[in-house]
Formats: structure tokens, C-alpha cells, sequence
């Protein structure tokens, strides 16, 4: 059995793919790379059959209709036959030395007997044209060294919070959740981290910067302009998140706070853009948004609607303009616009 699959979902990536692919083989034999081509045009699918020709034991090419990033994730864990499973975007890649790193561990775990649901590690933001390549760590609030539980988490952030980027989870636990992420959909990397949560039980953080987040694209899903087009979509996400889980249910004070607060983003991030639109229609979107997390659960609503994001995107006036620019300051640390 593999150590760790990784999968990479490729959607007209024969320009760049390459780099993703390359950066995982490092790993070796014990790792098994999935290159799931979702329905591309270009020569995604020679750049890949390529790869498994060269390295047949590690890299394995599934072809498939488009369906969208979410869908190609979906292929990938249903096909998975590592013990631990990663997401590695096609534009993105890993560090060398973090990943061999992140290997030794889980050998080392796995020679022991043991198990972790969740392995959290530290990204950077591979911004073009930024001076200071901004890497996202979780020294100040995750314990080191040891397993943990959500009892023993710090807080969090507003831009520290545990992304796709992050994690690598345990492949039998993100199965047994029943996770299904949504076809042609964009940002539902958000689904990715936040629907697993209370099945994770044992977690481990190692300080390491291990994946490198590309920002730079036009076409990128998360360029503001592409962003606010497909608001909408946000939207979808936005709910689907609300409709998951009624807060009270999760019994585990810590992860409800934190799962509470990435709801919060979650709801700021689509306010601030529907704001940013400057369409009518927009704005009756976002009160409508507002209203759905109250029909849905109410005390949450209460909590995020009068804690400092909510009440910042829901003032009038000079005031609620001013918070709604903190707001967006927020919205661009946490998604990383271009």
C-alpha cells in the first residue's frame, strides 16, 4: 500500500503541470501521483500519459469528462489507495526538502502502529511580482511535536486559517465522511477542509513549508474580477457550508468556534464581494445571504452577524464603508487575490 496519493486535477494545464508533477516524485515509490484530466482541450492528457509511461509504479492518468476541480478531487479519493490523501493543485507545487520531510514522519508513524486523521503543514504564496513571499505558519496556536485533539488548538488568524494548502488528511477517515464535493463549481476547496472536521480526531502539525500557492494567472479563480463574476458560485458554497452542520451539533467547544469563524470569513468574503459589484441585484443577494444563515441557525447567525466581520459588512454609511474596506483587507489575506 502507498504511503500518500496525491492527486492532481488538471483542466488545460499542459503549460505548467509539469512543475506540480515533478516537485511530488521526490517522494519516490512510496507515494502513488494521480493526474486526474478533467476533460482538457490542450495536451494535458500527452503531458500526463507521458508521465506514466516514464514512471509507471508512481503515476497513474485518469481521463474523465469535465465536471469541474471539485469533481476531479471526487475521482481522485475514489481511486486513492494511499494511506494518507493530497490535493496539489496543477499550478502550484511542493518544496523538496518539507516533502521528504513530511515522508520520514508518516513512515516513521505508520512503522509505530499509528495513525492520524489530519497532518497540517505551512504554505507560501508564490505571489508574481511580490517581493516578500508571504508563508502562512501555525507556530503560535498548534501544538509541536506531539498528536493532538481540537482541546488543545490555540486561536486562530483571520488569515492563518487551515486551507486545502494545508492538510494532508487520512484517505479512510475523508471516505468514511461521506464528502462529496460539487460538480462545476469553483471555491469549493472551502467544502475540502471544513466538512471533514469533527471526523477528525488526531492531528499532527509539522513547521514546515511545504506547499508553494501560485498567484498570478488572469484566469485564476481567485484574480477579484474572475472572483466577483462568479460570485454566485461563492454563493452556492457559502450555503452548502451553512447546510452541513448546525453549530450546536458539534460537541467540541474549540472546533465550533473555529468551524463558527470560518463561517464567518465564508460570509464576508461573498458580502464583501456582491458589495464590491455595485449591482442592485447584488446587494439584494447578500441580504438575502445574511437571512439564510438566520433561517438556518439562528444563534450562529447572532454570533458571526455581531462579532467584527459581520458587523462590518452590515453597517450603512460612511462607518459600514470603512468596515467593509477592513473587511475586503481581510477577504484578500484569507483567499489571497490577485
Amino acid at each position: 500500500m502507498k504511503l500518500i496519493t496525491f492527486v492532481v486535477p488538471c483542466y488545460n494545464s499542459e503549460a505548467y503541470m509539469s512543475k506540480a508533477i515533478d516537485s511530488i516524485l521526490p517522494a519516490g515509490s512510496d507515494v502513488e501521483i494521480l493526474i486526474v484530466n478533467d476533460g482538457s482541450t490542450d495536451g494535458t492528457h500527452q503531458v500526463a500519459q507521458s508521465y506514466q509511461e516514464r514512471y509507471p509504479e508512481i503515476v497513474r492518468v485518469i481521463d474523465k469528462e469535465k465536471g469541474g476541480h471539485g469533481d476531479a478531487v471526487n475521482v481522485g479519493l475514489a481511486n486513492a489507495s494511499g494511506i494518507y490523501f493530497k490535493v496539489v493543485d496543477s499550478d502550484d507545487w511542493l518544496d523538496r526538502d518539507s516533502l521528504i520531510a513530511i515522508m520520514d514522519f508518516l513512515e516513521e508513524l505508520q512503522d509505530d502502529g499509528e495513525k492520524i486523521d489530519m497532518l497540517i503543514s505551512n504554505y507560501v504564496y508564490e505571489k508574481v511580482g511580490a517581493r516578500h513571499k508571504k508563508c502562512i505558519q501555525y507556530r503560535n496556536v498548534l501544538p509541536q511535536n506531539k498528536i493532538f485533539t481540537w482541546d488543545e488548538i490555540g486561536h486562530f488568524r483571520l488569515d492563518q486559517y487551515i486551507l486545502m494548502h494545508s492538510v494532508i488528511y487520512r484517505t479512510q477517515m475523508l471516505k468514511d465522511s461521506g464528502i462529496q464535493l460539487p460538480k462545476h463549481m469553483f471555491y469549493v476547496d472551502n467544502i475540502y477542509v471544513y466538512y471533514p472536521l469533527p471526523y477528525v480526531e488526531k492531528i499532527y502539525y509539522m513547521d514546515v513549508n511545504l506547499y508553494r500557492y501560485y498567484i498570478g494567472r488572469e484566469d485564476q479563480s481567485v484574480n477579484e474580477k474572475v472572483m466577483i463574476s462568479r460570485v454566485d458560485q461563492q454563493i452556492y458554497v457559502t450555503k452548502a457550508m451553512i447546510d452541513m452542520y448546525h453549530m450546536s451539533s458539534i460537541k467540541m467547544k474549540k472546533l465550533r468556534d473555529y468551524m463558527t469563524n470560518y463561517l464567518a470569513i465564508m460570509m464576508t468574503i461573498s458580502s464583501i464581494l456582491l458589495i464590491r459589484s455595485k449591482e442592485k441585484k447584488n446587494l439584494a443577494k447578500e441580504k438575502e445571504l445574511w437571512q439564510y444563515l438566520k433561517k438556518s441557525d439562528e444563534e450562529t447567525y447572532q454570533k458571526i452577524r455581531h462579532g467584527f466581520l459581520g458587523r462590518g459588512v452590515n453597517l450603512p454609511g460612511r462607518p459600514g464603508r470603512t468596515l467593509s474596506s477592513m473587511g475586503y483587507r481581510v477577504a484578500r489575506r484569507f483567499v489571497g487575490f490577485n
